[in-house]
């Protein structure tokens, strides 16, 4: 276990990743997972008083996917697998040491973002990883 978090945190982090990332699939899904973990695990820029799933998720102005009517429902059986896979510590790059990620209208990614460095693309999400030397838990 990579961070420890209670069955209610398990079915949030399962319902966020669904929220965001339905329409990429159980790989897309994954890499949402990635990045909550990751704000969970570092404790650096604006996430030092992140130190759960909860927290992660209702950081304020963070996923707007706490908005979707995919967030409300339990999350399935299947779903949670994929949570329980990136709660093990399991990484799918680009969202490896990813701390952000965002799908461009236009399907084009900045190179940065918030001045951070992109990590990569999967389908209609673009990642971001923190420069190297500010979240050394993630590296």
């Amino acid at each position: 276990m990579l961070i420890n978090y209670t069955d209610k945190e398990l079915d949030l982090l399962a319902r966020i990743m669904r929220a965001e990332a339905l329409n990429e699939g159980d790989l897309g899904m994954l890499m949402v997972g990635n990045v909550v973990v990751n704000r969970v695990v570092a404790n650096c820029l604006t996430f030092k008083n992140i130190h759960s799933i909860t927290d992660a998720i209702y950081q304020p102005n963070q996923f707007s996917g706490t908005n979707s009517s995919l967030y409300y429902g339990q999350a399935t059986t299947m779903e949670k697998r994929l949570a329980e896979s990136v709660l093990r510590g399991e990484y799918y790059y680009p969202a490896t040491n990813a701390l952000w990620f965002y799908a461009p209208g236009n399907n084009s990614c900045q190179s940065t973002w918030y001045s951070q460095p992109l990590a990569g693309k999967y389908k209609n999400h673009c990642f971001y990883r923190p420069q190297m030397g500010e979240c050394q838990e993630l590296y």
